[in-house]
């Protein structure tokens, strides 16, 4: 039987410019590692974010703050 390879997440709480908020987001603690860390959190958020809006047609919200949830 094949073993599922277990994924940690951290969790994110971000708000937009235009002051909408999004919580919960999730980024793979293995993308956190290193000095650059939270730009590297930063930049997946804005990934997600990117196929969001070319998904829905919707325009990409540009992040204000970004907290890390902790656990």
């Amino acid at each position: 039987m094949k073993r599922r390879s277990e994924s940690t997440f951290a969790l994110f709480d971000i708000v937009y410019a235009d002051g909408s908020q999004s919580s919960n987001r999730k980024v793979l603690t293995s993308v956190l590692e290193g000095l650059d860390g939270e730009e590297n959190g930063r930049a997946a958020i804005e990934t997600q974010d990117r196929e969001r809006a070319q998904a829905s047609g919707r325009p990409q919200g540009v992040i204000a703050s970004m907290v890390r949830k902790r656990s």
